[in-house]
């Protein structure tokens, strides 16, 4: 019996067979390439991760071996600045920030590069510019007041104007920026020329021409660096694990340890309470 070509049932049949397959072919395809695009995508956050830190320029071949080389270690931490126990690199590696902005309880991930024999702390910063999201990452010195280096990039904004976030003469101007003033948190302001921030802030010079993505860099440093406060803070500290920071309770602060007025400037009761622990004058001491 011979098959009539023409006939609606063999066309449909024939099209249905030829979307199978094609479909078939395709997703043996994407499955293919799949391992190498996740290592390309990879890399690609890794390069720029390290670029915080001032390595740059590296080969494909390079990259994963120079992460290994300088990030030492990765983790969480909640909002107290305490590192969340079994939090590895790899979880911190895979947080979405774009996904964990909008998140009720936003993950901190924080990761520890050894630079001349020196801790910096990579955090990354995600926010939005003029045509699209902007994001990056930010190197903070051991002191936990510093910034080292930072590193932006950009989807779609105006090349030669907001996309010149991406390039190193806007970059370096965050370097040993400080993000804290008189022990308060202050981030850093992105100005236009001849302007400063009220708060007292330091700050870098905006892109000419590109005001809302430079208003966008800002914003993104203050949105996402502020979590990140008492973790800062600890560091402040001397001492990553400490208890005592400048916004740690009073009564937690033995009196060997190297407490000073600061750590209790947000608790005055307790400061009051217990002034030789805030590293301040007894004043019936004095009067004795």
């Amino acid at each position: 019996m011979a098959i009539n070509k023409n006939s609606n049932i063999y066309q449909i049949v024939y099209a249905a067979v030829m979307v199978v397959i094609v479909g078939a072919l395709l997703a043996g395809i994407y499955m293919a390439l799949k391992p190498q695009q996740d290592l390309n995508k990879a890399n690609d956050k890794r390069k720029q991760i390290l670029s915080a830190i001032h390595v740059q320029g590296l080969s494909d071949a390079e990259v994963e071996g120079t992460f290994k080389k300088y990030i030492t270690e990765g983790f969480m931490v909640d909002e107290q600045g305490n590192k969340v126990e079994g939090q590895s690199l790899d979880a911190a590696f895979d947080v979405d920030m774009k996904k964990n902005l909008k998140s009720d309880k936003r993950q901190l991930p924080v990761f520890v590069a050894e630079v001349d024999g020196e801790k910096k702390y990579i955090v990354p910063v995600y926010g939005a510019g003029l045509w699209g999201p902007i994001w990056g990452y930010v190197a903070v010195n051991n002191d936990g007041e510093s910034i080292y280096g930072a590193y932006f990039s950009h989807e779609g904004e105006t090349p030669g104007l907001g996309a010149e976030i991406e390039k190193p003469e806007f970059q370096k101007q965050f370097n040993e920026k400080k993000i804290y003033m008189d022990g308060e948190f202050k981030s850093i302001g992105v100005m236009k020329a001849g302007q400063k921030p009220t708060n007292g802030a330091e700050y870098v010079n905006a892109i000419s021409g590109g005001t809302i993505t430079s208003r966008g860099v800002q914003t993104m440093l203050e949105d996402c660096l502020k979590p990140y406060d008492p973790f800062f803070v600890k560091l402040q500290g001397g001492n990553g694990d400490k208890a005592d920071t400048c916004h740690a309770k009073a009564d937690d602060c033995d009196k060997n340890d190297d407490c000073d007025k600061k750590k209790c400037d947000n608790q005055p009761d307790k400061a009051k309470a217990e002034p030789a622990a805030c590293g301040m004058p007894d004043p019936e001491a004095a009067n004795n």
